[in-house]
């Protein structure tokens, strides 16, 4: 799996980024209509659970109560500390995922667990989630490291 080499340091590049951040910070946007660097960050944690954890049993509990991460009011006052703890631990399910598969174990399919706003619930490849988690990452982190400069704060140092 070195194919996803570059996704343990993006995320200790998040984790890093986020972590020194007050609440304030944590708050700021870089644009009024655009998430939060908090928002941005749950977000994160949440896709990884809900992909791994929901669609494919990967993780285990821990992994599965962070499903709704980036959801509820508790998520406006979650605090750095909690952040990038949760990103810390949602990457150590995905790492412990992708260690433990064989290029074969990635064309496994799985369908979503529950219907979308269309009532569909498509099948996606395990490769296919994968990808889509590690792009969703780089993603929103991006967009993390863009407010964090808007605002004269330190992005990830890519």
């Amino acid at each position: 799996m070195s194919i996803y080499r570059g996704w343990e340091p993006h995320n200790a590049l998040l984790e890093r980024a986020v972590s020194g951040l007050d609440a304030d910070q944590l708050s700021l946007r870089a644009a009024g209509n655009l998430w939060s660097i908090r928002m941005l960050a749950c977000h994160v944690v949440a896709a990884r659970a809900w992909w791994f954890h929901d669609w494919m049993g990967e993780g285990g509990e821990e992994l599965g109560r962070l499903s709704d991460f980036d959801e509820g009011p508790e998520m406006e006052t979650r605090d750095a500390a909690a952040i990038a703890g949760a990103l810390r631990s949602s990457w150590s399910a995905v790492a412990g995922s992708l260690g433990s598969w064989s290029p074969d174990d990635l064309e496994r399919q799985f369908q979503r667990p529950v219907p979308n706003p269309a009532g569909e619930r498509p099948w996606r490849t395990r490769e296919w989630i994968v990808w889509h988690v590690a792009e969703h990452d780089v993603h929103h982190g991006g967009e993390i490291s863009l407010t964090l400069g808007i605002h004269g704060l330190g992005g990830l140092d890519l």
